[in-house]
Parts: C-alpha cells; structure tokens; sequence
C-alpha cells in the first residue's frame, strides 16, 4: 500500500478506536501506579519495556525477553494493555503503516514525545559501537533492561546489572516467571543515593581498570544532583577508554508547567519516584553537555538533542555518550556531534 495512503488510513483506523485505547489507559494506569505504591517496586520501569514490547509487536526491534515479561507482570492489566494497544495493533496489520514513534532512527531529530524509543535506538547504538574495545557492560538503574539477552557470547562482554534492592528482586523473579535466565549477567542491589555502589561493583567482579561501558538510561532525573555528580566522578575514575551513556531532562523541562509535565510529576511523586534532576541545557546543548561532562573529568562524543532548540528556547532533553580520555585529552577524534550519523 503507497505510503500515504497506508498512513491516512491508519490514522482513521486510530482515531475510530479511541474510545478503546482511553478506556485500556483508565483501566491500567491507576492499577500499575496502586501496585507500586503498595509494593515499592519502580513504576517508572515500565516505561522503556513498553516501548520496546511496542516495537516488537510492530517488528521494530525483535525483543523477545521483553514480550515475555509483559506478559507476567503483575502490576500489568493484561486486558487493559490489549485495549490500550488495539488501535495501533490493528490499525498496522490492516495497512502495515508503523508510526514514525517507533520507526527511529530516521532523519532529523526526535521530538520529545519520541524520546523513549529514540533513546533506546541510541543507547541500542552506543553497544554496537563500542562492544569491540570493552569486555564489560555495566547498566545503571537497570530496571526490566533486556540488553543481556542481546549480547552473544562470542563478545566475550560481562554484564553487570544494578538497582535498588526491591526493583531487582522483582525483576528476577519476573524473569524466572517467564522462564528466563537469570545467569546472563550478574544482579548488583544498590541504592546511588544512599550507597557506594562502585564498591559493590568491585565486589560482585567488576574490574575498573579495564574498559567498560556504562548504560544510565531513563534515570537521571530521578536522583539529586548529588547522586548525578558523585555517579558520573566514579565513572571517570575508571579505565581511559571506558563510556558512559545516559540521557537527561533539562531543568526547564522538570520545572515545566505544562499540563503533560504537571501529570508526569504528579505521578512520578505519587509512586515515590519524583522527577528531581536536570541539566541546564542553555544552547547549544551540546556545548552545555560538554561542559557538564567535563567538571567531572570526562570527555563529550556524542551528543542528541530530543526536542527542538532555538537561540533562546533550550532543547527538554538529550542523550549523551562521554569517554574517559586517555592522558587527560579531552577531544576524542571520534566525537560525534548533533545532527551527524
């Protein structure tokens, strides 16, 4: 079916089921915000496991582990995720039309309302990149992050994953449900506020003077600037040559009015999750980034704005990759600047 056509028509299929999808919304929402509320187990989690469910439904990304554990979550309303889904389920098995939401990477830059799958290509990226120069991979407030299961064991890579207590335990006990491996990567509890969780690393078997990459996803702006600043000094106190990958809010986006961010705030505080943390993007960003990553002795290669950025309107977010140089350079060769491939 010619593009257009397919797109116009999956729009009117969208629209026709509405009601659906809103009434799949009110009836799995309040129950995943409840049940985290009750359990302490992180809401917001399962932000970036729908997203990648999503895109494997629509064929995207294939992610089996992550379709397997949407399926036995408990705080998951299986049939509210059915009705939340179906029009743009249904509307894509009609046309074959995938929404460009799900379609990234694709030219230009992301909107911020694309910025939990624009983030996951990134992030999907920064390993393949980089997976030939470490033999670590370290993801930070791992959450449901099916990564491990992604990497092959002719990499040679170990996988560290860390969380708070709870959400790891809940987590493990969701891959057993789904009949998963638990062995694929080695589970480190910890809180970033409270603990030294480089030195339960180091305890669990993590080598800092070997190149590692780290993985910071969708995490940052819910710590204090403290946890932010003493997280991104322990990194740059590891091997020259290891990355850190993360993304992050700018402060005008967690202090927006807006009615979207006055919900998102409100019910990240109602699971205990509140939105805190934000890096002042003043434009461009990718310089702002830049100094950013540098107090902390680390060096800036690549940079992604989410959102659009004018001479006075900083960019709501961005996704970043910084490298411990070698010999305290701080201009890697391989940077790679917003807008470039």
């Amino acid at each position: 079916m010619p593009g257009i056509v397919s797109a116009g028509l999956f729009r009117v299929i969208q629209v026709a089921l509405f009601p659906l999808s809103a009434a799949g919304y009110f009836m799995s929402v309040p129950g995943m915000l409840a049940y985290s509320r009750r359990t302490g187990t992180s809401a917001t989690l399962l932000a970036s496991l729908y997203t990648r469910w999503m895109q494997h439904r629509l064929g995207t990304r294939p992610d089996v582990p992550a379709a397997r554990l949407m399926a036995v979550l408990p705080n998951v309303s299986s049939t509210g995720i059915q009705m939340e889904t179906a029009p743009t389920l249904a509307a894509h098995l009609l046309t074959g039309y995938v929404p460009r939401v799900y379609r990234y990477p694709y030219p230009g830059r992301a909107p911020m309302r694309h910025q939990p799958t624009a983030r996951t290509s990134l992030y999907d990226a920064a390993v393949q990149r980089h997976r030939g120069g470490i033999d670590q991979l370290v993801i930070l407030g791992a959450g449901f992050d099916t990564r491990a299961f992604r990497l092959v064991p002719e990499d040679h890579v170990r996988c560290f994953e860390l969380d708070l207590p709870r959400t790891q335990a809940f987590k493990l006990t969701m891959l057993e449900k789904a009949g998963l491996s638990t062995r694929l990567a080695k589970y480190v509890p910890a809180d970033f506020e409270t603990e030294d969780w480089m030195e339960k690393l180091v305890a669990a078997g993590f080598d800092p003077s070997r190149p590692a990459l780290f993985l910071w996803e969708a995490v940052t702006m819910y710590l204090d600037r403290a946890s932010v600043e003493a997280t991104l000094r322990r990194i740059a106190g590891t091997a020259p040559g290891s990355i850190v990958a993360f993304d992050y809010f700018s402060r005008e986006t967690i202090a927006s009015r807006s009615p979207y961010m006055r919900y998102a705030r409100a019910a990240a505080r109602f699971v205990g999750e509140p939105l805190t943390f934000g890096i002042d993007n003043t434009p461009p960003a990718r310089k702002s980034a830049a100094d950013f990553v540098g107090c902390f002795g680390l060096a800036l290669e690549e940079h992604r704005n989410f959102g659009r950025e004018t001479r006075r309107r900083s960019a709501p977010g961005g996704f970043a990759t910084a490298v411990v140089p070698e010999n305290g350079q701080r201009n890697p060769a391989n940077r790679r600047d917003e807008g470039k491939p």
